[in-house]
């Protein structure tokens, strides 16, 4: 065989080879970032991850947190005064002059699309009363959200502190957090907002910084960019394409338009929601006292390669009757068990499973109650 034969055959079996290297250690090389992640959003499992828990400066990705925690204030509609310290602010500004009113809900817009750190101030001294107030806000709700290895010391991200930092990991839970709430998923989402702009003739009109968001991936649905001199690039930003909901954090990118684009086509084309519908679960039931009066609150959910389908599995769980349950309905719990799934010996999700009372004519079965409350259809 002639030697330019050979070398072609080996090319083509080095090519077979660096082929079959999984996606997933290629991205790792790839990935610009100094830390980085990428987790599904319902579940938190984490598909993809560099570096992901050490603690790193942020920059102004802080600003989910102080938009989360408006939005929660209740105070969205209220007037707020910008003070001195608003305007001075130093660094991104959507330019508030000391003394104007301005909505709270503006704010939080011009904070979000625009970066604004006067907006910051001007939020963390209306919601916390004092930007030190609204500090401690912040690292409250970082501790009830589990993000171990962060500490606020601001509401921006500037680099005027030591003592403000986290880690993508954090990050990414902070914003699986953050996207539970409507309103706070409606403004990380918007393109372009227009702000009521009195004593002037114009309006403020601002466009997001986001450009994954505003032109460069299709299947982005919202996030917050950073940078400062310390931080250099942050960036947190949301996707969705059949039915999978991610979120991306990257840290210290000087790529990270790409480092999200690459992280979110190998979750995609890796990962499918394996769902398994209220129906099929109380199927699994063959106990007589539950089989017809039985209903999961919601479907079970959790995001598998192709491969992991075959090591999913479900569970049911059901309190044992009581005999006087059969003689005195009242006395039956509302919820009388759980299902859970299975990957492999993991459990990854759970869902009550609720007993449906006998009811008057004109009330609402207890399921419908429950889906009232926000845990019905699918979560």
């Amino acid at each position: 065989m002639k030697l330019w034969k050979l070398i072609a055959l080996f090319l083509a079996a080095m090519t077979v080879f660096f082929s079959c290297i999984p996606d997933q250690v290629k991205a790792v090389g790839g990935v610009s970032a100094q830390s980085a992640i990428l987790m599904e959003q319902h579940s938190g499992r984490v598909l993809f991850e560099k570096d992901a828990h050490t603690k790193r400066r942020i920059a102004s990705i802080t600003k989910i947190m102080t938009a989360i925690l408006a939005i929660e204030s209740g105070k969205m509609d209220d007037t707020v005064t910008v003070s001195a310290r608003a305007v001075r602010a130093e660094g991104s500004s959507i330019y508030l002059k000391e003394g104007e009113k301005i909505k709270l809900r503006d704010l939080v817009y011009g904070l979000m699309l625009r970066s604004g750190n006067d907006a910051a101030v001007a939020i963390a001294e209306h919601v916390g009363g004092s930007v030190e107030g609204f500090v401690f806000l912040m690292n409250q709700k970082a501790a009830e959200i589990g993000m171990r290895n962060t500490e606020f010391a601001n509401p921006h991200g500037l680099d005027d502190a030591e003592n403000h930092y986290s880690t993508a990991y954090d990050m990414a839970l902070l914003m699986q957090y953050a996207m539970k709430n409507k309103e706070f998923r409606k403004i990380s989402g918007t393109k372009v907002y227009r702000a009521p702009n009195p004593g002037e003739k114009w309006d403020r009109v601002w466009r997001n910084k986001n450009k994954l968001l505003t032109n460069l991936y299709e299947y982005c649905t919202g996030g917050k960019t950073g940078y400062t001199k310390r931080a250099k690039r942050t960036l947190v930003t949301t996707a969705s394409k059949g039915g999978l909901d991610l979120i991306a954090v990257t840290l210290d990118a000087p790529d990270d338009w790409n480092d999200h684009i690459a992280m979110y086509e190998y979750g995609f084309q890796h990962y499918i929601i394996a769902k398994v519908d209220r129906k099929r679960m109380v199927k699994k039931i063959r106990d007589p006292f539950y089989r017809e009066n039985i209903q999961a609150s919601r479907a079970l959910r959790y995001p598998v390669t192709e491969e992991e389908m075959k090591d999913l599995r479900v569970k049911i769980h059901l309190l044992r009757p009581d005999k006087e349950w059969k003689k005195d309905e009242s006395r039956i719990p509302s919820i009388v068990g759980k299902a859970m799934l299975y990957l492999g010996e993991k459990a990854v999700d759970e869902v009550p499973l609720l007993y449906k009372k006998s009811t008057s004519k004109g009330e609402r079965p207890i399921w419908n109650a429950f889906h009232f409350l926000g845990v019905g259809n699918d979560g």
